[in-house]
């Protein structure tokens, strides 16, 4: 027998009212450890389909893989839910220093930017080490020059490095403001390798023409700028389709008792180009399917029905305004709701809504995940995840999964975002982790909107 079973037999012994669930869901994380299934579909998405931008040939396609392999699982009630979505396209781009020599630089486009003209843009550079230091530039200080913001990343656990430096990817206003042609950052990523990344200009309407550099091309602008004047030459075609269309496509686990009562669980489907959306987030799709996918193999369901949606467009926004939309009706029904969209890295914690952790019904719990190394924290989920976003604002309550993100963002929307980087064994212990999860909050008669009892 498996650590896991192992487990649940001493388990069993302390609390025999439980020993049922436990003994099933550790059967389910031990399970989760050696199926195959959230591989399988993560070769088939990424390597079978590529890259899933919206308003894409591709994007169309990664929704018939959606619909084809719930109903292959068996899942119920399997949808494909439209909705209106302008798609921004990619088209040539190109930076290459002028001066002090000449030089091709590693660049990307960031999504929602204006184009250049079609000859290109070419200016002065000049290269700031912080966001805080645009901002404090006086208006027409940059009057007729690209700049530069060439401000790291810092490396962390959670991921919170990323929050700090996200900001430099809106600044093409505030660098407008003070005169530039241009706008320019540094991969807002914690590698060092030269491939860029992109990601979208959020929050208002792109004035000027915005992209990311490689890192160690951002490094170059700032030393040779220390030195004497830096000229630079860029180019970037894009085009928005204000016409075109994504899905979120969904299937049920149904429950055994109360089935109207509903676990919304996902991840996107949609990717940026230039990789193959691996990590981000067909990752996420395929953890959360194979977990539910080994819940509805039980021979009884849980009490209520698990619901995985496959989000269609969370890069450039809209899914989760999308489904809110369409499922306005049954919100008192849906319990609970989370997403997985950081990679495939190892979970070491799971937060449920407050006063959750204490419930006699998930007691089991923490016991369930010891043996995956992963931590039932008592500190409530503080945000479940972009698409889930619009349900928890409509006070859906939620869960979260914390992952490993120590080599996230050197990936993260760039070229190198592929089927190679991710780790098999990790992933399956995310998919273990959801599994038993799922399970317990699923087979629970527990009110999550209730509030939690002060003593």
């Amino acid at each position: 027998m498996r650590r896991f079973l192992f487990a649940a037999a001493i388990f069993s012994l302390a609390l025999p009212c439980f020993a049922g669930d436990f003994q099933t869901a550790a059967a389910l994380c031990d399970r989760a450890l050696g199926d195959p299934t959230a591989w399988h579909l993560l070769e088939s998405l990424t390597a079978g389909i590529g890259p899933r931008p919206v308003g894409t040939p591709a994007a169309a396609h990664a929704r018939d893989w959606a619909v084809a392999r719930l109903k292959a699982l068996g899942f119920a009630n399997v949808r494909v839910e439209p909705f209106a979505k302008p798609s921004w396209h990619r088209g040539a781009e190109s930076a290459e220093l002028v001066k002090p020599y000449p030089l091709r630089l590693a660049v990307i486009g960031l999504g929602n930017s204006v184009p250049t003209p079609p000859q290109g843009i070419e200016a002065p550079v000049v290269v700031l080490r912080s966001y805080a230091e645009l901002l404090a530039a006086r208006p027409g200080a940059f009057k007729g020059k690209i700049v530069v913001v060439n401000q790291p990343m810092t490396r962390t656990e959670d991921g919170s490095g990323y929050g700090a430096a996200v900001v430099t990817r809106n600044g093409d206003g505030e660098a407008a403001k003070r005169g530039a042609v241009a706008y320019l950052i540094r991969s807002v990523s914690t590698g060092n390798g030269r491939a860029p990344h992109t990601g979208a200009i959020w929050g208002h309407t792109p004035v000027i023409p915005t992209a990311a550099l490689g890192v160690p091309d951002a490094d170059l602008l700032q030393y040779l700028a220390a030195r004497g004047p830096v000229r630079l030459s860029l180019k970037l075609a894009n085009w928005v389709d204000a016409k075109s269309q994504a899905w979120n496509v969904s299937g049920d686990i149904r429950g055994s008792e109360r089935p109207d009562e509903i676990v919304v669980i996902g991840g996107h489907l949609d990717s940026w180009d230039p990789g193959t959306g691996a990590i981000d987030d067909a990752a996420g799709v395929t953890i959360t399917v194979a977990a539910a996918n080994l819940i509805g193999k039980l021979p009884r369901h849980p009490r209520r029905t698990i619901r995985v949606v496959l989000f269609g467009s969370e890069e450039s926004g809209g899914s989760s305004d999308a489904y809110l939309a369409v499922h306005k009706q049954e919100l008192g029904k849906i319990v609970l709701a989370g997403e997985s969209d950081l990679g495939s890295d190892r979970a070491y914690a799971v937060h449920l809504p407050e006063g959750a952790v204490a419930a006699p019904a998930l007691a089991m719990l923490p016991a369930v995940l010891a043996p995956l190394r992963v931590l039932v924290s008592d500190q409530p989920a503080q945000h479940a995840g972009s698409d889930v976003s619009g349900l928890e604002k409509a006070g859906v309550p939620v869960l979260a999964v914390d992952q490993d993100a120590s080599r996230y963002f050197d990936y993260h929307h760039s070229a190198d975002d592929t089927l190679a980087v991710v780790d098999r064994a990790q992933l399956n212990q995310n998919v273990a982790t959801w599994a038993g999860l799922l399970y317990l909050v699923a087979d629970s008669k527990l009110d999550f909107r209730a509030k939690p009892v002060k003593h």
